[in-house]
């Protein structure tokens, strides 16, 4: 799994980008396939925007998620991708007997 994080009229620094690769992690306990993630985090005028493309075997999710704080933003946009993974994984099970 790759973690690639950009920013947007930002800095990356190093605490943040250690934030996000471990929240990122915590994606492969539902679904070993990652391939790629791509986090884009962009500071807008009232909000912190975070966005991300994952590319899973069959599949690419995309999220994206507001909140007044960057850590807080990126807490949602995991959980979010997270729902996504789980519904994809339903998708790929054989429900026949």
């Amino acid at each position: 799994m790759q973690i690639s994080v950009t920013g947007r009229h930002m800095d990356i620094t190093e605490s943040i980008r250690n934030y996000v690769e471990s929240k990122f992690l915590k994606l492969e306990r539902h679904f070993d396939h990652l391939t790629d993630i791509h986090v884009i985090l962009e500071p807008e005028k009232v909000n912190n925007k975070a966005e991300s493309t994952v590319l899973v075997s069959g599949a690419k999710l995309f999220a994206e998620n507001l909140h007044e704080d960057m850590y807080a933003a990126i807490d949602g946009l995991v959980d979010k991708l997270d729902r996504q993974l789980v519904r994809h994984k339903e998708k790929l099970k054989d429900h026949h007997r």
